[in-house]
Protein backbone atom coordinates (compact mmCIF):
# COMPACT_ATOMS: atom_id res chain seq x y z
CA UNK A 1 0.00 0.00 0.00
CA UNK A 2 2.66 2.58 -0.94
CA UNK A 3 1.94 6.11 -2.02
CA UNK A 4 -2.21 6.17 -2.79
CA UNK A 5 -3.20 3.26 -1.85
CA UNK A 6 -5.47 3.82 1.22
CA UNK A 7 -7.62 1.78 4.24
CA UNK A 8 -10.31 1.90 6.19
CA UNK A 9 -9.95 0.11 9.67
CA UNK A 10 -12.39 0.45 12.81
CA UNK A 11 -11.58 2.29 15.36
CA UNK A 12 -8.74 1.14 17.89
CA UNK A 13 -10.75 -0.39 21.35
CA UNK A 14 -9.88 2.22 24.00
CA UNK A 15 -12.29 3.19 26.75
CA UNK A 16 -11.62 6.54 26.85
CA UNK A 17 -10.93 8.96 24.01
CA UNK A 18 -8.06 9.43 22.10
CA UNK A 19 -6.01 12.15 22.48
CA UNK A 20 -4.49 11.85 19.26
CA UNK A 21 -3.62 15.17 17.77
CA UNK A 22 -3.42 15.66 13.90
CA UNK A 23 -0.66 16.88 12.25
CA UNK A 24 -2.66 19.97 10.31
CA UNK A 25 -3.19 21.22 13.48
CA UNK A 26 0.38 20.57 15.21
CA UNK A 27 2.33 22.40 12.00
CA UNK A 28 0.94 25.69 13.63
CA UNK A 29 2.70 25.34 16.74
CA UNK A 30 6.43 26.61 16.38
CA UNK A 31 6.85 23.83 14.09
CA UNK A 32 6.06 20.87 16.84
CA UNK A 33 5.35 17.45 14.96
CA UNK A 34 3.56 14.68 16.50
CA UNK A 35 4.41 11.34 15.01
CA UNK A 36 2.15 8.91 16.69
CA UNK A 37 2.94 5.35 17.31
CA UNK A 38 0.22 2.50 17.61
CA UNK A 39 -1.24 3.20 20.79
CA UNK A 40 -1.42 6.87 21.51
CA UNK A 41 2.16 7.00 22.29
CA UNK A 42 4.32 9.66 20.17
CA UNK A 43 7.67 10.87 19.52
CA UNK A 44 7.80 14.49 19.81
CA UNK A 45 9.72 16.93 16.82
CA UNK A 46 10.78 20.21 16.42
CA UNK A 47 10.99 20.25 12.45
CA UNK A 48 12.03 23.42 10.51
CA UNK A 49 10.06 24.35 7.09
CA UNK A 50 8.05 21.36 8.11
CA UNK A 51 5.15 22.47 5.34
CA UNK A 52 8.40 21.28 2.67
CA UNK A 53 9.70 18.44 5.24
CA UNK A 54 9.67 14.99 3.07
CA UNK A 55 8.00 11.39 4.78
CA UNK A 56 12.46 10.21 4.12
CA UNK A 57 13.77 13.30 6.12
CA UNK A 58 11.33 12.57 8.69
CA UNK A 59 12.49 8.93 9.03
CA UNK A 60 15.87 9.50 10.04
CA UNK A 61 14.77 12.06 12.52
CA UNK A 62 12.46 9.53 14.12
CA UNK A 63 14.65 6.05 13.88
CA UNK A 64 16.91 8.49 15.99
CA UNK A 65 14.71 8.91 18.73
CA UNK A 66 13.56 5.39 18.72
CA UNK A 67 17.15 4.31 18.81
CA UNK A 68 15.65 1.97 15.35
CA UNK A 69 19.33 0.47 13.58
CA UNK A 70 19.68 1.16 10.17
CA UNK A 71 18.86 -2.48 9.54
CA UNK A 72 15.44 -2.06 10.33
CA UNK A 73 14.83 1.18 8.36
CA UNK A 74 12.19 -0.56 6.10
CA UNK A 75 10.25 -2.12 8.85
CA UNK A 76 8.31 0.35 9.29
CA UNK A 77 6.89 3.53 6.98
CA UNK A 78 4.71 6.60 8.02
CA UNK A 79 0.97 6.88 7.68
CA UNK A 80 -1.63 9.30 7.75
CA UNK A 81 -4.49 7.75 9.48
CA UNK A 82 -7.78 8.86 10.67
CA UNK A 83 -11.51 7.16 11.85
CA UNK A 84 -12.19 7.41 8.04
CA UNK A 85 -8.95 6.59 5.76
CA UNK A 86 -5.48 5.43 6.25
CA UNK A 87 -2.84 6.07 3.54
CA UNK A 88 0.56 5.04 3.89
CA UNK A 89 3.16 7.51 2.67
CA UNK A 90 6.16 7.12 -0.08
CA UNK A 91 9.21 8.55 0.88
CA UNK A 92 9.01 11.87 -1.26
CA UNK A 93 5.46 12.52 0.21
CA UNK A 94 5.39 15.58 2.10
CA UNK A 95 2.38 14.78 5.06
CA UNK A 96 1.99 18.47 5.58
CA UNK A 97 0.74 18.85 1.71
CA UNK A 98 -0.87 15.83 1.80
CA UNK A 99 -3.15 16.97 5.10
CA UNK A 100 -4.00 19.77 3.32
CA UNK A 101 -5.92 17.52 0.64
CA UNK A 102 -7.39 15.43 2.83
CA UNK A 103 -10.89 16.02 2.70
CA UNK A 104 -10.69 15.83 -0.95
CA UNK A 105 -9.29 12.05 -0.51
CA UNK A 106 -12.20 11.20 1.88
CA UNK A 107 -14.25 12.47 -0.82
CA UNK A 108 -12.76 10.53 -3.62
CA UNK A 109 -12.46 7.20 -1.27
CA UNK A 110 -14.95 7.42 1.40
CA UNK A 111 -18.84 6.69 1.83
CA UNK A 112 -18.66 9.05 4.85
CA UNK A 113 -20.71 12.48 4.73
CA UNK A 114 -20.21 15.89 3.95
CA UNK A 115 -20.32 16.77 8.05
CA UNK A 116 -18.00 13.72 9.04
CA UNK A 117 -15.56 14.87 6.32
CA UNK A 118 -15.60 18.38 7.76
CA UNK A 119 -14.69 17.41 11.10
CA UNK A 120 -12.19 14.94 10.07
CA UNK A 121 -8.55 15.47 10.68
CA UNK A 122 -5.50 12.70 10.40
CA UNK A 123 -2.55 11.95 12.49
CA UNK A 124 0.73 11.10 11.60
CA UNK A 125 1.84 7.92 12.35
CA UNK A 126 4.87 5.42 12.27
CA UNK A 127 3.83 1.97 11.99
CA UNK A 128 4.37 -1.57 9.96
CA UNK A 129 5.25 -1.35 6.70
CA UNK A 130 3.10 -3.28 4.28
CA UNK A 131 5.77 -4.67 1.44
CA UNK A 132 8.08 -6.01 4.77
CA UNK A 133 8.42 -9.81 4.48
CA UNK A 134 6.98 -11.82 7.30
CA UNK A 135 9.77 -14.06 6.76
CA UNK A 136 11.91 -11.27 7.89
CA UNK A 137 10.27 -10.09 10.85
CA UNK A 138 11.51 -12.87 12.83
CA UNK A 139 15.50 -12.38 12.18
CA UNK A 140 15.25 -9.09 14.06
CA UNK A 141 17.33 -8.80 17.27
CA UNK A 142 16.50 -5.47 18.06
CA UNK A 143 14.05 -5.40 21.39
CA UNK A 144 12.58 -1.97 20.56
CA UNK A 145 11.86 -2.95 16.63
CA UNK A 146 9.77 -6.33 18.12
CA UNK A 147 8.19 -4.47 20.88
CA UNK A 148 6.80 -2.07 18.16
CA UNK A 149 5.71 -4.72 15.75
CA UNK A 150 4.00 -6.70 18.85
CA UNK A 151 1.86 -3.22 19.84
CA UNK A 152 0.72 -3.32 16.64
CA UNK A 153 -0.04 -6.83 16.08
CA UNK A 154 -1.72 -6.91 19.83
CA UNK A 155 -3.90 -3.70 18.90
CA UNK A 156 -5.09 -5.30 15.79
CA UNK A 157 -6.03 -8.83 17.49
CA UNK A 158 -8.22 -7.01 20.43
CA UNK A 159 -10.01 -4.78 17.89
CA UNK A 160 -10.95 -7.98 16.05
CA UNK A 161 -9.30 -6.55 12.47
CA UNK A 162 -7.47 -10.20 12.45
CA UNK A 163 -9.86 -13.24 12.54
CA UNK A 164 -8.75 -15.73 14.78
CA UNK A 165 -9.94 -19.02 16.84
CA UNK A 166 -10.35 -19.71 20.28
CA UNK A 167 -7.70 -20.88 21.48
CA UNK A 168 -5.50 -18.45 19.06
CA UNK A 169 -6.74 -15.38 20.87
CA UNK A 170 -6.38 -17.26 24.05
CA UNK A 171 -3.01 -18.03 23.32
CA UNK A 172 -1.84 -14.31 22.75
CA UNK A 173 -3.63 -13.09 25.59
CA UNK A 174 -1.86 -14.98 27.53
CA UNK A 175 1.18 -14.01 26.13
CA UNK A 176 0.66 -10.35 26.10
CA UNK A 177 -0.57 -11.11 30.21
CA UNK A 178 2.94 -12.64 30.44
CA UNK A 179 4.87 -9.62 28.90
CA UNK A 180 2.95 -6.62 30.77
CA UNK A 181 2.72 -8.30 34.42
CA UNK A 182 5.57 -11.02 34.27
CA UNK A 183 5.34 -14.70 34.93
CA UNK A 184 5.10 -16.10 38.09
CA UNK A 185 2.18 -14.23 39.89
CA UNK A 186 0.27 -16.54 42.34
CA UNK A 187 -3.34 -17.59 41.50
CA UNK A 188 -4.73 -14.28 43.66
CA UNK A 189 -2.17 -11.91 42.30
CA UNK A 190 -2.83 -12.72 38.91
CA UNK A 191 -6.12 -12.72 39.45
CA UNK A 192 -6.21 -9.43 41.21
CA UNK A 193 -3.73 -7.67 38.42
CA UNK A 194 -6.18 -9.45 35.62
CA UNK A 195 -9.93 -7.65 37.13
CA UNK A 196 -7.88 -4.30 37.63
CA UNK A 197 -6.53 -4.62 33.63
CA UNK A 198 -9.93 -6.09 32.70
CA UNK A 199 -10.56 -8.80 30.12
CA UNK A 200 -10.52 -6.15 27.20
CA UNK A 201 -6.48 -5.44 27.27
CA UNK A 202 -5.92 -9.26 26.48
CA UNK A 203 -8.83 -10.51 24.58
CA UNK A 204 -10.90 -8.89 21.18
CA UNK A 205 -13.49 -6.96 22.47
CA UNK A 206 -16.54 -9.05 20.51
CA UNK A 207 -14.97 -11.70 22.59
CA UNK A 208 -14.70 -9.85 25.73
CA UNK A 209 -17.58 -7.73 25.91
CA UNK A 210 -15.99 -4.77 26.20
CA UNK A 211 -18.76 -3.52 23.47
CA UNK A 212 -21.23 -3.26 25.94
CA UNK A 213 -24.96 -3.27 25.00
CA UNK A 214 -27.23 -5.83 24.38
CA UNK A 215 -24.80 -7.83 22.62
CA UNK A 216 -23.50 -8.56 26.23
CA UNK A 217 -26.57 -8.90 27.95
CA UNK A 218 -27.82 -11.31 25.61
CA UNK A 219 -24.40 -13.90 26.16
CA UNK A 220 -24.94 -13.27 30.25
CA UNK A 221 -21.53 -11.28 30.36
CA UNK A 222 -21.01 -12.08 34.00
CA UNK A 223 -20.58 -15.91 33.45
CA UNK A 224 -19.13 -15.53 30.03
CA UNK A 225 -16.21 -12.51 31.30
CA UNK A 226 -15.75 -15.31 34.73
CA UNK A 227 -14.85 -18.36 31.94
CA UNK A 228 -13.03 -16.01 30.00
CA UNK A 229 -10.63 -15.04 33.39
CA UNK A 230 -10.83 -18.52 34.49
CA UNK A 231 -9.65 -19.89 31.02
CA UNK A 232 -7.41 -16.88 30.23
CA UNK A 233 -5.90 -17.33 33.89
CA UNK A 234 -5.51 -21.28 32.77
CA UNK A 235 -2.85 -20.45 29.90
CA UNK A 236 -0.72 -18.37 31.93
CA UNK A 237 -0.30 -20.85 34.38
CA UNK A 238 0.82 -23.05 31.43
CA UNK A 239 3.05 -20.41 30.27
CA UNK A 240 4.87 -19.44 33.59
CA UNK A 241 5.24 -23.46 34.64
CA UNK A 242 6.49 -23.90 30.87
CA UNK A 243 10.11 -24.44 30.93
CA UNK A 244 12.97 -24.69 33.54
CA UNK A 245 14.63 -21.53 32.24
CA UNK A 246 12.33 -18.38 32.02
CA UNK A 247 12.13 -17.05 27.98
CA UNK A 248 13.66 -13.77 27.36
CA UNK A 249 11.21 -10.88 26.71
CA UNK A 250 12.52 -10.37 23.22
CA UNK A 251 11.57 -14.33 22.59
CA UNK A 252 8.15 -14.02 24.49
CA UNK A 253 7.84 -11.11 21.67
CA UNK A 254 8.61 -13.33 18.83
CA UNK A 255 6.51 -16.14 20.17
CA UNK A 256 3.39 -13.81 19.69
CA UNK A 257 4.36 -12.21 16.77
CA UNK A 258 4.87 -15.81 14.93
CA UNK A 259 1.80 -17.19 16.40
CA UNK A 260 0.21 -13.88 14.48
CA UNK A 261 1.69 -14.96 11.23
CA UNK A 262 0.29 -18.03 10.98
CA UNK A 263 -2.99 -15.65 10.13
CA UNK A 264 -2.99 -15.19 6.24
CA UNK A 265 -3.62 -11.44 7.20
CA UNK A 266 -1.20 -10.58 9.00
CA UNK A 267 0.61 -7.38 7.61
CA UNK A 268 -2.20 -6.66 4.97
CA UNK A 269 -3.71 -3.02 4.29
CA UNK A 270 -7.36 -2.90 4.50
CA UNK A 271 -9.86 -1.52 2.62
CA UNK A 272 -13.43 -1.24 3.62
CA UNK A 273 -16.42 -2.37 0.70
CA UNK A 274 -19.58 -4.22 0.90
CA UNK A 275 -20.75 -7.61 -1.41
CA UNK A 276 -23.71 -9.05 -2.00
CA UNK A 277 -25.86 -11.18 0.74
CA UNK A 278 -27.58 -14.26 -0.88
CA UNK A 279 -30.94 -14.01 -1.54
CA UNK A 280 -33.46 -15.46 1.01
CA UNK A 281 -37.01 -16.06 1.29
CA UNK A 282 -40.02 -16.30 -1.17
CA UNK A 283 -39.40 -13.16 -2.67
CA UNK A 284 -35.79 -13.34 -2.65
CA UNK A 285 -34.66 -10.29 -1.28
CA UNK A 286 -31.25 -9.91 -0.52
CA UNK A 287 -28.89 -7.11 0.43
CA UNK A 288 -25.70 -6.08 1.33
CA UNK A 289 -22.93 -7.04 3.87
CA UNK A 290 -20.19 -4.77 4.87
CA UNK A 291 -16.70 -6.71 4.69
CA UNK A 292 -13.09 -5.55 5.35
CA UNK A 293 -10.66 -6.65 2.33
CA UNK A 294 -6.91 -7.27 3.55
CA UNK A 295 -4.66 -7.66 0.72
CA UNK A 296 -0.96 -8.22 1.48
CA UNK A 297 2.23 -9.51 -0.23
CA UNK A 298 0.71 -12.72 -0.21
CA UNK A 299 -3.09 -12.71 -1.06
CA UNK A 300 -6.25 -10.82 -0.64
CA UNK A 301 -8.59 -11.82 1.76
CA UNK A 302 -12.25 -11.09 2.41
CA UNK A 303 -13.21 -10.50 6.10
CA UNK A 304 -16.97 -10.26 7.89
CA UNK A 305 -17.20 -7.22 9.29
CA UNK A 306 -19.90 -8.31 11.97
CA UNK A 307 -19.14 -11.94 12.39
CA UNK A 308 -15.13 -11.58 12.26
CA UNK A 309 -14.85 -14.56 10.20
CA UNK A 310 -13.16 -14.75 7.08
CA UNK A 311 -15.23 -15.06 3.30
CA UNK A 312 -12.62 -15.76 1.47
CA UNK A 313 -8.97 -16.03 1.21
CA UNK A 314 -7.23 -16.08 -2.14
CA UNK A 315 -3.12 -16.42 -2.45
CA UNK A 316 -2.11 -14.46 -5.93
CA UNK A 317 -1.77 -17.70 -7.67
CA UNK A 318 -5.44 -18.81 -6.77
CA UNK A 319 -7.05 -15.62 -8.70
CA UNK A 320 -7.74 -13.24 -11.29
CA UNK A 321 -9.43 -9.45 -10.76
CA UNK A 322 -10.04 -6.29 -12.36
CA UNK A 323 -11.55 -2.93 -11.27
CA UNK A 324 -14.79 -1.44 -13.27
CA UNK A 325 -15.40 2.62 -12.86
CA UNK A 326 -19.46 3.23 -12.15
CA UNK A 327 -21.17 3.42 -15.72
CA UNK A 328 -24.22 5.69 -14.02
CA UNK A 329 -25.57 8.04 -11.48
CA UNK A 330 -25.88 5.31 -8.34
CA UNK A 331 -23.49 2.76 -9.54
CA UNK A 332 -20.61 1.71 -7.66
CA UNK A 333 -16.64 1.06 -8.13
CA UNK A 334 -16.41 -2.81 -7.96
CA UNK A 335 -13.60 -5.05 -7.72
CA UNK A 336 -14.36 -8.08 -9.22
CA UNK A 337 -12.51 -11.12 -8.04
CA UNK A 338 -12.50 -14.26 -9.52
CA UNK A 339 -11.28 -17.97 -8.88
CA UNK A 340 -11.88 -21.45 -9.63
CA UNK A 341 -14.62 -23.48 -7.79
CA UNK A 342 -16.92 -26.47 -8.30
CA UNK A 343 -20.72 -26.54 -8.71
CA UNK A 344 -22.58 -30.28 -8.43
CA UNK A 345 -19.18 -32.04 -9.53
CA UNK A 346 -18.72 -29.05 -12.77
CA UNK A 347 -16.09 -27.33 -12.13
CA UNK A 348 -16.54 -23.60 -13.02
CA UNK A 349 -15.14 -20.00 -12.47
CA UNK A 350 -16.53 -18.24 -9.80
CA UNK A 351 -16.82 -14.09 -9.80
CA UNK A 352 -16.98 -12.29 -6.23
CA UNK A 353 -17.95 -8.39 -6.77
CA UNK A 354 -16.77 -5.80 -3.79
CA UNK A 355 -18.62 -2.61 -4.06
CA UNK A 356 -16.30 0.15 -2.86
CA UNK A 357 -15.12 3.50 -3.25
CA UNK A 358 -11.55 2.22 -2.66
CA UNK A 359 -11.55 -0.51 -5.88
CA UNK A 360 -9.14 1.67 -7.75
CA UNK A 361 -7.00 1.43 -5.27
CA UNK A 362 -6.84 -2.18 -4.12
CA UNK A 363 -6.74 -3.05 -8.12
CA UNK A 364 -3.64 -0.79 -7.51
CA UNK A 365 -2.02 -2.73 -5.02
CA UNK A 366 -3.09 -5.93 -5.93
CA UNK A 367 -1.20 -5.60 -9.51
CA UNK A 368 2.05 -3.51 -7.61
CA UNK A 369 2.01 -6.86 -4.99
CA UNK A 370 2.06 -9.37 -8.17
CA UNK A 371 4.63 -7.55 -10.11
CA UNK A 372 7.10 -7.48 -6.94
CA UNK A 373 6.33 -11.25 -6.99
CA UNK A 374 6.98 -11.55 -10.58
CA UNK A 375 10.12 -9.46 -10.08
CA UNK A 376 10.71 -11.87 -6.96
CA UNK A 377 10.38 -14.70 -9.11
CA UNK A 378 12.99 -13.58 -11.82
CA UNK A 379 15.52 -12.27 -9.83
CA UNK A 380 15.44 -9.38 -10.95
CA UNK A 381 15.39 -5.62 -9.60
CA UNK A 382 13.00 -2.73 -9.92
CA UNK A 383 13.10 0.50 -8.65
CA UNK A 384 9.83 1.03 -6.27
CA UNK A 385 10.21 4.53 -5.26
CA UNK A 386 10.89 3.16 -1.20
CA UNK A 387 9.02 0.44 -1.46
CA UNK A 388 10.89 -2.80 -0.08
CA UNK A 389 12.16 -4.24 -2.89
CA UNK A 390 10.86 -7.47 -4.94
CA UNK A 391 14.07 -9.54 -3.72
CA UNK A 392 12.41 -9.84 -0.34
CA UNK A 393 10.13 -12.53 -1.67
CA UNK A 394 7.03 -12.86 0.38
CA UNK A 395 6.55 -15.91 2.80
CA UNK A 396 4.17 -18.53 1.85
CA UNK A 397 4.06 -17.93 -1.63
CA UNK A 398 1.64 -20.18 -3.74
CA UNK A 399 3.46 -22.96 -5.74
CA UNK A 400 3.64 -26.40 -7.14
CA UNK A 401 2.16 -28.24 -9.57
CA UNK A 402 -1.24 -25.93 -9.88
CA UNK A 403 0.57 -23.04 -11.91
CA UNK A 404 2.48 -24.70 -14.23
CA UNK A 405 -0.52 -24.89 -16.57
CA UNK A 406 -1.90 -21.61 -15.58
CA UNK A 407 -4.86 -22.78 -13.47
CA UNK A 408 -5.09 -21.64 -10.38
CA UNK A 409 -4.56 -23.89 -7.40
CA UNK A 410 -8.25 -24.94 -5.83
CA UNK A 411 -9.78 -23.47 -2.51
CA UNK A 412 -10.15 -25.63 0.83
CA UNK A 413 -12.59 -24.59 3.33
CA UNK A 414 -12.08 -26.00 6.48
CA UNK A 415 -14.37 -24.95 10.10
CA UNK A 416 -12.45 -22.27 11.24
CA UNK A 417 -12.43 -18.69 11.23
CA UNK A 418 -9.49 -18.34 9.32
CA UNK A 419 -10.68 -20.36 6.66
CA UNK A 420 -12.83 -19.32 3.39
CA UNK A 421 -16.68 -20.15 3.49
CA UNK A 422 -17.21 -19.92 -0.36
CA UNK A 423 -20.74 -21.24 0.25
CA UNK A 424 -22.21 -18.59 1.92
CA UNK A 425 -21.14 -16.57 -0.75
CA UNK A 426 -22.83 -14.75 -3.64
CA UNK A 427 -20.73 -15.22 -6.45
CA UNK A 428 -22.02 -15.00 -10.05
CA UNK A 429 -20.71 -18.77 -11.91
CA UNK A 430 -19.70 -19.65 -15.38
CA UNK A 431 -17.77 -22.26 -17.05
CA UNK A 432 -15.17 -20.87 -19.68
CA UNK A 433 -15.03 -23.67 -22.58
CA UNK A 434 -13.20 -22.25 -24.45
CA UNK A 435 -14.84 -19.96 -26.12
CA UNK A 436 -14.76 -16.16 -25.62
CA UNK A 437 -17.05 -15.31 -22.41
CA UNK A 438 -18.47 -12.05 -21.00
CA UNK A 439 -15.72 -11.93 -18.11
CA UNK A 440 -13.02 -11.50 -20.52
CA UNK A 441 -11.15 -8.36 -18.94
CA UNK A 442 -10.05 -10.03 -15.46
CA UNK A 443 -6.23 -9.92 -15.26
CA UNK A 444 -4.44 -13.04 -14.41
CA UNK A 445 -1.12 -13.76 -12.23
CA UNK A 446 1.34 -14.31 -15.37
CA UNK A 447 2.20 -17.79 -15.07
Amino acid sequence: MEGDECGRFPPEPSEGKSQRGSVASSVTRAQDVLVYLVGDSAVHLCVEGVGCVSVQELGHSVREALHIPDSAMDVFAFWLCSPLLELQLKPKHQPYKLCRQWQDLLYRFTEASEEDISQDEPSLQYRRNVFYPKSKELQIEDEGVLRLLYDEARVNILAGRFPCDPETWMGLGALSFALELGIGLDDQKATAALREKKLISFLPVHVSGGGGGLFSTLRGKGGRQAGLEHNLLEEYRKISTSGSTPLEPTQRLRQYLSTCHSLPYYGCAFFSGEIDKPAQGILYRAGRKAVNVGISLEGVYVMDVKEKHVLLGLRFSELSWDHSYPEGEGDSHILWLEFDGEEAGTPVNKLLKIYSKQAELMSGLIEFCVELRSAAEGGTTTETDGAVGPSHQPAGQAGGSGEGNGRRGKLRRQNSVVCSRIHTLNTISYVDNGYSVTFNFIKCLPC
